[in-house]
């Protein structure tokens, strides 16, 4: 595929989840070969490296709408992480102001710049599809694991230590057959002092233990608010050691007004060349 280089890109991170993020208005990278364009910028070493590649385009009814590929090439209907990054660019190149609405896969997301040029807030879709008291196999014996779809599926375990096998257990039930065909993302979730939480997640498309996931972390404070174990708004502390802010309103079995509020940090712009794709 022959594309015109340079191409301008600028690198960003939610709370150590990062992202490739590019002003794609005027649509120069081909749909089908967007899939491999994002395995190819998002390999580290080789290339950029990153969790995911945003493109930022046109909306008909938005300010703006995006196509979110994770580094595998698959797509996400959602990521918290990476809207609060999208907001910050959109905001930064002029696309849309502080407050602003933007179309994805999984409805139309609001966002607002808090205070701090580097901190978004984002309106999260409303949850679905909740499950609990799921009992799964993780190594030697049966967990309880809990099942929520906060724009993607997530599984949650609630776990005593701070390092359990992420990469195993995450990989177990990412693959479960209880999640098939879509399969899921799992977080692992300790419950510290005050009612904070500290997750820790196994994300799909990435396949692997990122430093963070937004809608990992909203599934988490969900679930845990559910089951008694904390109250809005919840203050989650990721792999990363970055913090998020989970706010919701929860009224018996009815989870709404949801809102993920944290860092999206600008690490620098740049210009991608064609031996990036090599």
């Amino acid at each position: 595929m022959k594309l015109d280089f340079p191409i301008t890109i600028t690198k960003m991170s939610g709370a150590g989840n990062d992202f490739i993020v590019i002003d794609h208005r005027s649509g120069f990278i081909p749909e089908p070969y967007q899939p491999q364009f994002a395995q190819l910028v998002c390999r580290h070493s080789f290339s950029v490296g990153a969790d995911g590649l945003i493109l930022i385009e046109e909306s008909a009814t938005e300010d703006f709408s995006w196509r979110f590929y994770n580094k595998d090439g698959s797509v996400a209907e959602m990521c918290g992480n990476g809207a609060r990054c999208a907001a910050r660019f959109a905001w930064r190149k002029g696309i849309a102001g502080r407050r602003m609405r933007f179309a994805t896969l999984a409805g139309v997301i609001e966002a607002e710049l808090i205070g701090e040029q580097e901190h978004v807030r984002v309106t999260m879709t409303d949850p679905s599809d909740y499950q609990d008291s799921l009992l799964i196999t993780l190594g030697e014996s049966e967990k309880e694991v809990f099942f929520i779809n906060t724009g993607v599926p997530h599984a949650v375990v609630f776990v005593d230590s701070d390092n359990p096998p992420v990469e195993h257990w995450g990989r177990t039930l990412r693959y479960h057959e209880h999640f098939e065909p879509a399969g899921t993302n799992a977080n692992f979730v300790k419950i510290l002092e005050d009612d904070e939480l500290l997750v820790r997640t196994y994300e799909r498309g990435v396949e692997a233990e990122t430093m963070a996931c937004g809608t990992g972390v909203v599934a988490a404070a969900i679930v845990a608010a559910r089951q008694g174990l904390a109250e809005s708004p919840v203050d989650v502390t990721t792999t990363g050691g970055e913090q998020l802010v989970v706010q919701f309103s929860l009224q018996e079995s009815t989870v709404d007004d949801v809102h993920l509020q944290g860092p999206a940090r600008i690490i620098y712009e740049a210009e991608l060349s064609a031996e990036a794709l090599l």
